[in-house]
Order: structure tokens, then sequence, then C-alpha cells
């Protein structure tokens, strides 16, 4: 058996409107993507105009790529560095006072690569309180980063990080217990 991309159907994902989904696409390379605009509540209204739940004091940098915000919710106090890509094929939900530093990726699509058909697969990621993603880390589908758990620059987690937990390496493996001082 071999891969037959030719026989490729992924009709059954419908993330909205085509209308929508054009129509975002460049809302949000003039004003995302393009690192030309560094204000973040424009950001946030245009975000909130195609759907997304934004909370208080979420602060988005330049260059930034969301891929659908219908699908996103971010709480309070939320940090998203320059060139961050939330592939959000799925849900991604960014609970309070979490940080994505610069140039991670949440990644909520992949392939089945068992099936000749490659067929799309997706999950749902959410980043749990006080989370911590590191530069240049990815998040895999179907990942849930628990309350204060910290993915290390540069790392891969393809499961879940439990809370307070560090981790570190591709695949993420947790390497010690993260300490919060007053």
């Amino acid at each position: 058996m071999k891969i037959d991309l030719s026989k490729y159907n992924n009709s059954w994902y419908n993330p909205g409107p085509k209308w929508k989904q054009i129509l975002w696409y460049f809302v949000s390379v003039l004003f995302f993507v393009i690192p030309l605009n560094p204000i973040s509540g424009l950001k946030i209204l245009l975000l909130r105009l195609f759907g997304a739940k934004v909370g208080n004091e979420v602060h988005i940098k330049p260059g930034v790529t969301i891929k659908y915000p219908w699908l996103l919710e971010i709480g309070n106090h939320v940090w998203i560095g320059e060139n961050v890509w939330i592939d959000n094929l799925a849900k991604v939900t960014i609970e309070s006072n979490v940080c994505i530093s610069q140039g991670a990726m949440l990644l909520c699509g992949n392939h089945n690569y068992k099936k000749v058909t490659f067929d799309l697969i997706i999950g749902e990621i959410h980043l749990k309180e006080g989370s911590w993603i590191g530069a240049k880390s990815i998040v895999c589908p179907g990942v849930t980063l628990y309350s204060h758990a910290i993915l290390a620059v540069g790392s891969i987690a393809t499961s879940n990080l439990d809370s307070l937990g560090i981790y570190q390496g591709n695949p993420a493996v947790k390497i010690r217990q993260r300490k919060i001082e007053e």
C-alpha cells in the first residue's frame, strides 16, 4: 500500500462559511501577520468581530498568525509573542495569565499517516491558568498544559503536561517541578 493523495478528502471538515474564511484571511494579513501594526487593542477588536472571546489586558505582538478566530478563547492578562502561529483547526482555549513566547506554534491538526488517504485529524488545545509556552516550541493536537506548566524553549508537547511541571525536549518530558515565589 502507498499513500494516494488523490483520494484525500476532508469534506467533513467545515470550520465556517467560505466568505468568512476569505475575509479573515485578508484582515489577518493586513493587521496581524504584517508586522506594521503593534497595537494590541485593534487586533483584539478584530478578533472579537470575527467571533473570538478575548479577555482584558491581552497583548498580541506583531507577526501573529491565527487561523480561525471564531475557534479561539483567550482569558485575561495573556501575552502572545512575535511570530506565534495559532493553527486552530479546532478550538484553542488560552486561560488567564498565559504566556506564549515568540515563534511558538499551537497546531490543532495533523494527518493520519496510517491511512492511504492521509486523512485530516484534529484535536483541541487547552492552555490552563499560568502556563507558559517557550520560544520556538510546538504544542500538538489534543494537548492540554495544566495549571502553571512550562514547555521549555524549542520543545514539542505531544501529550498533556502536568500542573507545575517543567517539560523539555522532543517529545517533551518532565525535567523538574516549577516553584513559584512571591
